[in-house]
Formats: structure tokens, sequence, C-alpha cells
């Protein structure tokens, strides 16, 4: 790939490191994106650090998780590198649901390569997570080749599908309240059958219910996966639960724990993203 500018757009001391957001033109979604970084202080030291992805869900950008979950601190004292993507394209151009509602369009790219019109120009969240932003983040910082992943809602998704379909590149995946099987809740069917069409095949390869039904007993990540049951869409939305059955049937190496009291917020990211980090730390380094 070749190299793509990035610009610094700002930069914030935090805990030792520097809290980053910078901006760049995005070859594969056709637009300018923002993405932002967390540097912890051993950034400063010279060697390959290890890199954990965010995803983020829903109506957010790359700075809900900066600003809310608190990572910050863990992350400077285990030497990670974050990096949080926004969850869409973004600009003038490109198309946003027609009643602007919350989960389609801008804010909603379900981290899926949209094949139908007039999606197809820019969605294709799956093409940038997977591919352009990690080589830009090669280009720009110093960091190992292999990564993990993490996620909240929509982000789970993405996480959780984006690892499953490319093992050998994460050496962890894990979520907060994941939709697991967009293809039959709500949220997944009205995504997919604007961005993918009706042809519910072609849904299959975003789907984790599917993919870790397909591949399993074969291909296996380390996945944590934290669910509160207090989430109102837990049931409606189908998160978590569905996953932890097939896990299950094919002795899937994953840990689901489910939390009384807790929301869908970021109140419940907060409480238990240091387990995340720590989660992924072990196994950035084995």
């Amino acid at each position: 790939m070749a190299d793509t500018k990035t610009t610094e757009v700002s930069a914030n001391r935090s805990f030792g490191g520097w809290q980053k957001r910078f901006s760049h033109q995005s070859n594969v979604l056709n637009c300018q994106m923002h993405f932002s970084v967390y540097l912890p202080p051993a950034a400063e030291l010279g060697e390959p650090l290890p890199v954990v992805y965010w995803l983020s869900g829903l109506t957010c950008t790359d700075e809900n998780f900066v600003t809310k979950a608190g990572a910050q601190r863990v992350a400077s004292e285990l030497g990670l590198i974050l990096v949080m993507p926004d969850t869409s394209p973004r600009g003038e151009d490109v198309p946003d649901a027609d009643d602007k509602a919350y989960d389609l369009g801008l804010g909603a790219g379900f981290y899926v390569n949209a094949t139908q019109a007039p999606w197809n120009k820019h969605y294709r969240m799956y093409d940038y997570i997977v591919d352009e932003l990690p080589s830009l983040i090669q280009q720009r910082f110093n960091v190992q080749p292999k990564a993990a992943i993490a996620g909240h809602s929509m982000g789970g998704h993405g996480a959780l599908m984006i690892a499953l379909s490319n093992v050998k590149r994460f050496s962890s995946v894990s979520a907060f309240s994941p939709i697991v099987n967009p293809m039959d809740c709500p949220w997944g069917e009205k995504a997919f059958s604007h961005y993918l069409g009706e042809d519910t095949s072609q849904w299959q390869q975003y789907d984790s219910c599917e993919l870790m039904r397909q591949q399993g007993q074969f291909l296996q990540l380390p996945m944590l996966i934290d669910q509160g049951l207090a989430d109102d869409f837990y049931q409606n939305q189908k998160l978590a639960k569905p996953l932890e059955l097939i896990a299950q049937e094919t002795n899937y190496p994953a840990e689901f724990r489910y939390h009384e009291g807790y929301d869908h917020s970021y109140f419940f990211i907060s409480s238990f993203i240091e387990d995340h980090l720590r989660f992924h730390a072990k196994h950035l380094s084995a």
C-alpha cells in the first residue's frame, strides 16, 4: 500500500503517554476519516509495541471510547498502543439513512463491505479495518506484527467477525454486549439488507455465529465476552448468548461473563475494560 499522509489533529498528555487524534484521506472509503491512538510511555523507548484495536458501537465516533472508557491508565501500565477508528465513513457526499435513523448510515457502518447502491461507494468498513487502517498504523508507529481486537455492541460484532475471519492476524478478541448473530436480529437485518441486499447467503461472511459454526473446531482464538443483564438490548437484539451456545457446541475457548445490574452504556465498559486489556496483554506477549 502506498504511503498515505496522516495529519495529527490533537495531542493530550495522559498517564505519561499521549492521547492523539489523526485525520487522513481514505482510499477505501473515499472520504476524510479520523482515528484516535493512545501511545503509552513505552512508545518513547524505541521498541515495537503491541496494539489493541477498539471498534465502537452505533452512533459513536473514534472519540467515545477515548473519553469514556478510562482505558489509558491500564494501557500505560501494560505498554499497549490503543487504536480507535470511526464507525462509518463521513462527509457531505457520504449517504445517510433517509430518516436519519441511528442504526443505518452515518455512525452505523457495521464493519461490512457494502455491495448495494448508494452505500457501496463509501461503506467498505471491513476493508478499512482489516487492511487500510493497519497499514497506516504500521507506517506511522513502531508496532508489533500481531494485534488484538475488541469492541462494543455493533463494534463487538465487528471485532468478533473480523477476528474470526482473520484468525492468524490476531492474538485474541474480546467484546462487550456484542451483536453476535446480525442475520437474525433487528439491527443486523436492517443494516445487512440495505448494505448487502436481500440475498442472505451474502450475509453469512459477516455473521459471527455462522463463522464460528463453520470453523470453530479448527481455527480458534482466545475470546472474552462480557454482557450486562440489565441491558435493554440483550433480549431483543439477541446479544452474546447465541454465540455462547455455538462455542459450547464447537468447544471454542471462549469465556462468557454475565453481570447483574449492568446496562449497555460506557459505565459498563469502564467497569471491566481493565480485565479486557490485561486479557489481551497476556496473549499478545505469549
